[in-house]
């Protein structure tokens, strides 16, 4: 199953003493059992763009409005077995404990309908 992993920058970091893993040893784990498909680091929301289309006109504005400390920070598309396994690659990401990460399954378009 194809899981994914959206990294976020949340301003509530762990304060615990336990080790940090850096992130090339996180990828040469997560690459090494073939779990990981593709990933990218994303620039800042200041750099955004949100488009819309309201009453047939299109609407390009810069960035979002919300005051947040949260943003998106980068993604991973990861292949695992299981969301278990998922759930184990992703805690083991630096950013889970500096931020927070969302994992996502993949609902294709054909087959299962279910919500």
């Amino acid at each position: 199953m194809k899981y994914l992993m959206m990294v976020v920058v949340d301003g509530d970091p762990d304060t615990s003493d336990a080790p940090e893993t850096g992130i090339d040893d996180w990828f040469a784990q997560v690459d090494g059992r073939g779990q990981w498909v593709m990933g990218e680091r994303l620039r800042p929301p200041s750099t955004a763009k949100l488009v819309r289309v309201r009453d047939g006109e299109r609407i390009v504005t810069d960035g979002p409005f919300a005051e947040t400390k949260e943003w998106l920070a980068g993604f991973d598309i990861l292949d695992c077995a299981t969301l278990e396994d998922a759930v184990e690659v992703a805690a083991a990401h630096p950013m889970a404990r500096g931020g927070r990460i969302e994992l996502r399954e993949f609902w294709p378009f054909e087959g299962d309908d279910d919500a």
